[in-house]
């Protein structure tokens, strides 16, 4: 039986002005599915995400959550982002805010959820992304890599059934990039869908069912990641990878 799709993009385009960001982009993704998408930067790939996570427009296409079509005109967008949770490049914790509070937010003010629920529930996913102990601290006194786990715990805290991240490492020092992968991993292994755009290849290739390679604004190719990381079809993946691996 065919899994439960939970994201499918049809011939999305988007443009700043004359730049032509996404070109006819499709992608689908399915329930449990961690889709990693590879490529130099600037080739779409975090654009893309925003687009999916409503945080920026499209021009044209269509893009359906959970086989829903969703229009900024016709749906209310900040429920659809509580579905679609969105880790990002940079951490953006409120630094008046302890660790747990930071998490806690989000679900006491948007979901209505009580606070005392919040706490247990914050707690438990600060344990699960290895921060049991610092529930009391504040973002200052963390590592970065600490910080992004805590953004992870946040956006979980929302109970989403997709996750997005664009580029959660890329702001970290290279030794602080494996605990957050880590996380991921485990997230990965527990069956949450997510998106993921990165330029750890390990990643990808460990982790992902499937690598989509993007450029200039199209999905040049994509496939299982032993196949396409080790057979690609297209001479322009050919040289991506060449200029990377």
């Amino acid at each position: 039986m065919a899994n439960k799709e939970m994201v499918r993009v049809e011939k999305l385009n988007k443009a700043f002005g004359e730049l032509h960001v996404l070109k006819n982009v499709d992608l689908r993704v399915e329930e449990s599915n961690v889709v990693v998408l590879i490529g130099a930067s600037g080739s779409g790939k975090s654009t893309l995400l925003r687009c999916l996570n409503f945080l920026e427009f499209k021009d044209d296409g269509r893009i359906f959550i959970e086989g829903e079509q969703v229009e900024k005109e016709t749906h209310n967008l900040n429920e659809i982002r509580q579905r679609v949770g969105m880790v990002f490049q940079h951490f953006n914790l409120f630094p008046h805010k302890t660790v747990l509070e930071n998490v806690i937010e989000a679900p006491i003010i948007v979901k209505r959820t009580p606070k005392n629920n919040a706490i247990e529930e914050g707690k438990a996913l600060l344990n699960k992304v290895g921060l049991g102990d610092k529930y009391d601290a504040y973002p200052s006194t963390l590592s970065g890599g600490q910080k992004q786990r805590v953004a992870i715990a946040r956006s979980l805290a929302m109970k989403p059934e997709v996750m997005l991240f664009d580029e959660p490492t890329s702001a970290l020092d290279p030794e602080l990039v494996g605990e957050v992968l880590t996380t991921m991993k485990e997230l990965a292994d527990e069956g949450m869908t997510m998106v993921v755009v990165t330029h750890e290849m390990g990643f990808a290739r460990e982790v992902g069912d499937w690598v989509m390679y993007m450029h200039d604004g199209k999905i040049v190719e994509y496939g299982r990641p032993q196949e396409l990381f080790d057979h690609p079809k297209e001479q322009r993946t050919k040289e991506f990878l060449g200029s990377i691996l």
